[in-house]
Formats: C-alpha cells, sequence, structure tokens
C-alpha cells in the first residue's frame, strides 16, 4: 500500500489529507469523554488546528521558535503539533513522565519559548522551573478545569478565541503558511530518553520523517479502513512517525487509549486493527494467558495445548503451502475452541500488530503466529527517524527485525556494528556538533551502536547494544539484552538485569511476577504480609533457584547467572530506573542497588 496523497511536507500532507476527506462523516480521531469515545471528523480537526495556530501566532510563535509539548497522548497533543509545524516553529516533544530538573535541561538547551502542557500536575513542573528557563515566555494548558491563574498562563480554549480574533484581520494567514515550510525545514528536536548522561536533542527535518513515512506505508499495509489504537507517547520517535504521521497520511483512524493500564479495555471498546506497540505489551498478554491455562482443569488444559500445537503446525504448513485437509480441518476446531476467544481479547478485528522499541522475543512472536495474531517487527532509532528495516506481511522471521525499508542502506561494519545512511538519517544533535561528527561518518554513514549480522536470506538480526556488550573479567565477551529476554520467559519473572561486565561471573537482579508469585505462595501456604516479606522468604528463593537453573542449562558457562537478589519493587520510568521505552537504565540501576550488586560478589569461591 501507500499514502492516500503525495506530499514533501508534513503540513502539505495534513492539508491535502483534511482537504480530500473533508466531507467524510468517520472520524480522524478518536478519544474517551464521559467514558465514551468520541469522534472528531476531518473538518473538524482542520478547523481546530487552523484556530489554534492563529492563536499561536497572535502569541508571537513563528517560525524557528521551539515550542514544547508536555502531555498525554490526546486529540490536543495532534492540534498543537500541527498548528507548530504549519507555523514553521519547531516542535520540542517532551514525555510527561519527566521531573522538573529534566524538563529544565531540555527547556534551556532547546531554548524552548513556550510549553504547551496537559493538566495542572504538569503546569506545576513547568512553574517550578519558570525561572530557570530565560526563553520560556508563555505556557499553555490542555485541561483548563482548576488551572493555576498565572500571568503567563493560557488555557487552550483561550488560544482559539485569540485565533478567531486574529483571522478577522488576516484571512489568508493560515493558506499562506500551509505552504510555507520546505522539506530541508527543521520539524522537530526529539531528546533522546538516554540510558545514561544528559540527553541529546535529536534535529529531525520535513523530509526525514517523509521519507520514513512514505517508505514505511510501502512495506506495512496501512490503509482508509484501519483503525489504530494509540497508547505508546507520541512524543516517542516510533509512535509519532507510525501511529500518528504514518496512519493520518494512509487515512486510517486514530484511537487514544485513556492510559496504559486501560489498554486491554480500550482494545474490547475501539476494537482496532492495527496497533503500535513494544514488546512488554506482549509479555503482559502471554503471560495473562498463561496465568488462565494454569488455573483451568487438566481437560481444559489439555485442549489448549492441543490446539498451540496445530496452530504452530498449522502456520508451518501453509508457510510451505502445504496444508493437508487433515491439519486444515484441526485448525478450524482450534480456532473455534481456543483462538478465536484470544483473538477477542484484542478487539477482534486486528490485523496485525507492530512492534518496537526493543527485541521481540522469538517465542512471543511464534506463541501470537500460532494463535492466529501477527506481529511484525521493525528496527530503528529516534536518529532515523526511526524506521531502518521492518518484516513483511508476507516475508517475516521471528529472531530478526526484517529487511532494510526502501531508501536506507544498511551495512556492518567490521567489529559487527550496524551501520545506516539514507534520507532519514537526522540532520545532527541540536548544538552538539562535536557528538553529531561521532554518530555520523564523513561518508554519511551513521553509527547505530547496536550490533548486528544479516542471515542468508538477507534478514538484519540484533545481537545487542555496542555500548552493553559485557566483557567478564576473563576476557568473554556476553550480549545481555539476548540473556535477559531469555530468562523473561519465566513467567515467575517480571523484570531482570544482569550483571557481569569487568566481573568474575554474571549475577542479576529480579522482579518477581508478584500477581504470580502471590498466587503461588498461598497454594504453597507461604506466609507474609509484605512484598518485602515475600521476596526473602526461603522458599522463594529456592523456587527462582530452581526456575533459574531450568533456564540457563543449555547456556554456556561464562553466560549463566551464579548468583541473584530479588527487588521487592518494580523499575520504573518515574524513578529513572528505566527510560519511557522501557529499556533499562543500567548505570542508575547499578549504582542505586551497589550494595546489593557486591554483597554477590563476596566470598566468592
Amino acid at each position: 500500500m501507500a499514502t492516500i496523497v503525495e506530499f514533501k511536507t508534513i503540513s502539505e500532507m495534513f492539508d491535502r489529507v483534511t482537504t480530500k476527506y473533508a466531507n467524510e462523516k468517520r472520524p480522524v480521531l478518536m478519544h474517551k469523554v464521559e467514558k465514551q469515545y468520541r469522534g472528531i471528523s476531518y473538518a473538524e480537526l482542520r478547523r481546530n488546528v487552523e484556530l489554534f495556530s492563529l492563536g499561536l501566532a497572535s502569541m508571537g510563535i513563528g517560525k524557528d521558535d521551539k515550542v514544547a509539548i508536555v502531555a498525554e497522548n490526546r486529540p490536543e497533543w495532534v492540534i498543537a503539533d500541527m498548528a507548530i509545524v504549519i507555523l514553521g516553529a519547531v516542535n520540542v516533544p517532551v514525555y510527561p513522565t519527566l521531573t522538573p530538573k529534566q524538563i529544565e535541561y531540555i527547556f534551556n538547551d532547546a531554548e524552548v519559548k513556550m510549553a504547551i502542557v496537559s493538566n495542572t500536575f504538569q503546569l506545576n513542573k513547568i512553574l517550578k522551573i519558570k525561572s530557570a528557563v530565560k526563553s520560556l515566555k508563555r505556557i499553555v494548558i490542555m485541561t483548563e478545569k482548576g488551572a493555576i491563574e498565572e500571568e503567563d498562563v493560557v488555557g487552550f480554549s483561550k488560544v482559539y478565541a485569540m485565533g478567531k480574533e486574529f483571522e478577522t484581520g488576516n484571512s489568508k494567514f493560515f493558506r499562506e503558511c500551509l505552504a510555507k515550510p520546505k522539506p530541508s525545514d527543521l520539524l522537530t528536536i526529539i531528546y533522546t530518553s538516554g540510558t545514561t548522561g544528559n540527553p541529546k536533542g535529536v534535529m529531525l527535518t520535513h523530509s526525514n520523517l517523509v521519507s520514513n513515512m512514505i517508505a514505511a506505508a510501502e512495506v506495512i499495509p496501512f490503509d482508509a479502513n484501519d483503525v489504530f489504537l494509540s497508547f505508546l507517547p507520541l512524543c516517542h520517535s516510533f509512535e509519532r512517525m507510525g501511529g500518528y504521521y504514518t496512519a493520518l497520511s494512509c487515512g486510517s483512524t486514530i484511537a487514544y487509549a485513556e492510559s496504559i493500564e486501560t489498554v486491554r479495555d480500550n482494545l474490547l471498546e475501539v476494537h482496532p486493527t492495527v496497533v503500535t506497540t513494544v514488546p512488554r505489551l506482549f509479555e503482559r498478554i502471554y503471560g495473562r494467558i498463561i496465568k488462565q491455562v494454569d488455573a483451568m482443569p487438566a481437560v481444559r488444559r489439555m485442549i489448549f495445548q492441543w490446539a498451540l500445537g496445530v496452530g504452530k503446525g498449522f502456520v508451518a504448513a501453509r508457510k510451505t503451502g502445504m496444508v493437508s485437509s487433515t491439519l486444515e480441518m484441526q485448525h478450524k476446531i482450534a480456532s473455534k475452541l481456543v483462538f478465536s476467544k484470544l483473538q477477542a481479547a484484542t478487539g477482534g478485528k486486528i490485523r496485525f500488530f507492530v512492534s518496537g522499541g526493543a527485541a521481540l522475543p522469538r517465542h512471543l512472536g511464534e506463541f501470537f503466529e500460532a494463535i492466529g495474531i501477527t506481529i511484525i517487527e521493525g528496527y530503528g532509532l529516534t536518529e532515523t527517524s526511526p524506521v531502518l528495516s521492518a518484516n513483511r506481511l508476507d516475508d517475516y522471521k521471528f529472531g530478526t527485525v526484517g529487511k532494510p525499508i526502501p531508501g536506507v542502506d544498511l551495512k556492518i561494519a567490521p567489529d559487527g556494528e550496524i551501520l545506516a545512511r539514507g534520507p532519514n538519517i537526522m540532520k545532527g544533535y541540536y548544538r552538539n556538533p562535536e557528538a553529531t561528527k561521532e554518530m555520523i561518518d564523513k561518508d554519511g554513514w551513521f553509527h547505530t551502536g547496536d550490533i548486528g549480522r544479516f542471515d542468508a536470506e538477507g534478514h538484519l538480526v540484533i545481537t545487542d547494544r555496542k555500548k552493553h556488550m559485557f566483557v567478564s573479567s576473563g576476557g568473554k565477551n556476553i550480549a545481555p539484552q539476548n540473556i535477559e529476554s531469555h530468562f523473561l520467559n519465566s513467567k515467575f519473572i517480571d523484570q531482570f538485569v544482569l550483571i557481569g561486565d569487568g566481573r568474575m561471573y554474571c549475577t542479576a537482579l529480579i522482579v518477581p511476577e508478584f500477581e504470580v508469585l502471590k498466587e503461588f505462595a498461598r497454594g504453597a501456604w507461604i506466609m507474609f504480609s509484605t512484598d518485602h516479606e515475600l521476596v526473602a522468604h526461603d522458599r522463594i528463593r529456592q523456587l527462582f533457584q530452581k526456575e533459574i537453573d531450568h533456564l540457563q542449562k543449555d547456556l554456556p558457562n561464562y553466560e549463566r547467572v551464579r548468583r541473584f537478589e530479588l527487588l521487592p519493587l518494580q523499575l520504573t520510568v518515574e524513578n529513572g530506573e528505566i527510560t519511557p521505552t522501557l529499556k533499562v537504565k543500567r548505570k542508575v540501576v547499578e549504582q542505586k542497588f551497589s550494595e546489593l550488586i557486591e554483597k554477590m560478589y563476596q566470598d566468592v569461591v
């Protein structure tokens, strides 16, 4: 498939799509209002963007001004973003989970002139740092109920009113603005969440994003009949390019989940056909399914396992074009008894999921494929707008991130690092030419920092992050992410952090899957009153030791976990231990739990 209109800039895309569907009754956006999903038409969205952009213009926002959005996913995010883009200003999206200090750094580095925030909670964070950010002149708040009365704080509806007033003497202003942005113009500065040090501002132009959107639409078939459920942060490049810009350019409808916690319910309300997500969602769904199966009577467990075996056999046979009539009949029975119920839990209309942001464990891809849910995995970075490679619906292989998308060149450097070149490569890091030179060489190759290889069919396989590769004190190279993914196969393990760089052996910090663990403890008559007591119990430690021994029996000795500690609390974004895309900040975790880690290396024999 391809985009429904031709365009060279994001503003041109918005103009042509909203003009094409101006008389359509179907919604372009959907969101919850008073416990019901409400649709926003193309005409309504266009008018709101027009008024908001005129309102911003009346407040002095123009070309190259930096405007930050600090908000959760909602229609106002799209309205604000498009208004900023059309004015030729630069959107600086910020994760709403960041602390005031982290936001202060970004605002000062980007020289943010205006901040657009979702609610009073986010507003208070900005007010705390306002005096320390000299460039910041105004704050706009989306949810005005209970807003703090401040001289420089303006409500979203007030910006609309200012736009309508501005329009009176400037009737052609919006139309003229739509045509002004050029492909080479700076569109956005996205600050990488980073697992170490201060974030860097990735400068992406219109042509960077547009080239990636067009290429992505060529290899992943979105169309005007699709409904997306959006819950990954819009401030992240993956959701913004795939679940927003590309979806819009293909005429699809985008529905916003209330929060990441409500995704299970929203799937049933929206009935999406496409969801862009990260592997963590599949781990959660898989964990719930396995837990339910374990609680079933023996006969139903046998039926489930039989159906799963049939599903895997059917998938393998279909790929060879050799599906027997017996297998086809068995698959129909398995679908009616088991698969249809599992598919219904995702809304019943899913065509496929698109997974990115982290590696998808092979067993998860194969499990969902067997039950009739396809996951298409891709790979990329913020600096590459973001997609570099992707599996296709008719050419996918689990354990790989597919083949390069059109227009992108990939090669493997002598040390195994993946290098990329193409129109989607960033303009550079904002106000940081030294860092830019470190990442983009004189021949235009971007150094991803990932280690990988191509398999015999040309699919890219990621083995690890270059900077995350461990070297044990014995000189062995260890790829932690592969090992961590392996241990996450356990239904008892929620989070797993491998330790071992420069050490004699590997150890691990483990966060249990507490819901499953508590059920086990109750069944085993293990008494506890808190999670701290539970993880410290001898029988629980024995359970995890047995689980680890089983999982690592086929690992080489130098990759095996010799000691471990159970953590009573999850690693969270709010505590700075993981990034908003759920990647572990290793240095932060190792520093925070340094005493526990050192304990695991005492009394070495």
